[in-house]
């Protein structure tokens, strides 16, 4: 599919990140981490802003659907094996996304036991280790959460669609839980990586999966990706 080409250049949600609600908060003032990513809005990873604001320009501009019979099993189990590979989604995401993993035993190398993340949304290398305790350390974000693709378009998709987007690799992002979870639901107009530094490829990858899959985007959501792409 077309947005595969973004995600082989910019690498990377949990089922949370469909799930959860989001208030409305001043983008432009999120804090900032210092270290890696500060200094202004500037992209650090490479994105093509012309094609991004082409494909935005694309996108149609509605308010949001009513919430009405959104359910996380509309969009099929949660980390279906949908490429036939042996090994579910999150698993795929794990091991493309963490550097010097290590496999369970006898799963041929699909089960992720260990890994460093390097996290796109705060900076920070976080640890990886499997376990009822510690997993939670690293989450898979659905860039657009599925929560907001139910009130933009979604509703009205047949079931394969709905699973194939809850399991598309370009629509997915390992990355810290706790920031995962403050995420929630949110659209560009209400939650932004407080990693300035990848907010352009952020909004990016929103952009993109949006118009491969013919979502709309409300007029503050348009009019907040504009303001990150203004800064690129």
């Amino acid at each position: 599919m077309g947005a595969r080409t973004f995600a082989a250049a910019v690498a990377a949600a949990t089922v949370l990140a469909g799930l959860g609600g989001c208030v409305s908060v001043d983008t432009a003032n999120l804090d900032e981490p210092r270290g890696d990513g500060g200094g202004g809005s500037s992209s650090d990873v490479k994105v093509d802003v012309a094609e991004a604001r082409d494909k935005l320009a694309g996108l149609e501009v509605k308010g949001r659907a009513p919430m009405t019979g959104f359910d996380r099993d509309e969009f099929g189990p949660a980390w279906a094996d949908v490429d036939r590979n042996g090994c579910d989604t999150r698993n795929d995401i794990l091991k493309r996304d963490l550097e010097d993993e290590t496999f369970k035993k006898g799963t041929h190398d699909c089960i992720v036991l260990t890994g460093t993340l390097h996290d796109p949304y705060s900076g920070k290398t976080i640890e990886f280790r499997r376990g009822q305790e510690t997993s939670l350390k690293v989450q898979i974000d659905h860039v657009v959460a599925l929560a907001d693709a139910w009130q933009k378009g979604a509703q009205r998709w047949p079931e394969e669609r709905r699973k194939e987007f809850a399991n598309d690799p370009d629509n997915l992002l390992a990355v810290d839980g706790p920031l995962n979870g403050q995420k929630g639901a949110g659209d560009a107009a209400t939650w932004l990586p407080p990693r300035r530094g990848y907010r352009c490829a952020y909004v990016a990858r929103q952009i993109d999966v949006k118009a491969e899959y013919e979502l709309w985007v409300t007029s503050a959501e348009k009019a907040a990706m504009e303001r990150i792409l203004d800064g690129c």
